[in-house]
């Protein structure tokens, strides 16, 4: 894995998304396509607002899946994540090869439908953040490590839930689901490259547990360390907590 250091969450989502947009745009040079997962919440804005004005990317030859979305959640709810893909990232592009997770109503169906999908070639670059729990998608600690289904059905932890309200998408705690539907871990690992963006102080110890502790579904993102093409976008705020010996080893790079 790759560590990138930035000064301020501008930077951090103007070079993840000049990296992004390199690898799709080889992707298509290559093989004429590209895959693509793509995440959403607030740590993403800056990121995709830069790589749908990124140029030379052939948008109507991308395909895009995504992370994960709320069961029982209406499509047209402010915090519905393929309302947020629409508008930030489908819409823009003009893309229309597109993937999205409908939670509102027969999710295991779903799981299974869009699952055969994604697993049917390879995803090219799997854009992603990290939980203030340490989850990865919305497989919060103790993640699955071993399962091989594309899709799962997973259930929410408390933290993970308390971030939602803290970032604006619910007014209480209450009102945001239990459950939801994520990628897998292994499903995502399987991805040729990752960019994980995580910018803010509140991803902090997420990031330490991430790069300092073991690798153990305990700490989900900690996983990455074991894929060779993860790179993990950090700003000086969500990189506050690393010790001065993580530096000296010259795992960031800037």
């Amino acid at each position: 894995m790759t560590i990138r250091l930035f000064a301020d969450r501008d930077a951090l989502g103007r070079e993840a998304a000049a990296d992004a947009a390199r690898l799709i745009r080889g992707a298509i040079t290559g093989r004429g396509t590209a895959r693509i997962l793509a995440a959403t919440g607030r740590s993403q804005f800056e990121f995709l607002a830069a790589l749908t004005t990124s140029p030379g990317i052939a948008w109507p030859q991308v395909e895009m899946f995504h992370l994960d979305e709320y069961i029982g959640l209406p499509a047209d709810h402010p915090a519905s994540f393929q309302k947020y893909l629409l508008d930030r990232l489908v819409r823009p592009t003009g893309m229309d090869r597109v993937h999205l997770l409908d939670g509102g109503s027969e999710p295991e169906a779903v799981c299974k439908r869009v699952g055969r999908l994604l697993a049917a070639e390879p995803v090219d670059v799997a854009f992603i953040g990290i939980g203030e729990n340490g989850h990865i998608a919305f497989n919060d600690p103790p993640a699955d490590f071993e399962t091989e289904t594309p899709y799962i059905i997973v259930r929410l932890d408390e933290a993970c839930r308390r971030q939602q309200v803290g970032e604006g998408w619910f007014e209480t705690l209450a009102d945001v689901p239990e459950r939801a539907i994520s990628i897998s871990v292994r499903q995502l690992l399987k991805a040729r490259a990752i960019i994980a963006v995580v910018p803010e102080v509140r991803k902090a110890q997420a990031v330490r547990l991430c790069l300092e502790g073991p690798v153990s579904p305990q700490a989900p993102a900690s996983i990455l360390r074991t894929h060779p093409e993860a790179t993990l976008y950090l700003d000086k705020d969500s990189s506050a907590l690393l010790s001065p010996e993580t530096i000296r080893r010259g795992l960031l790079t800037s």
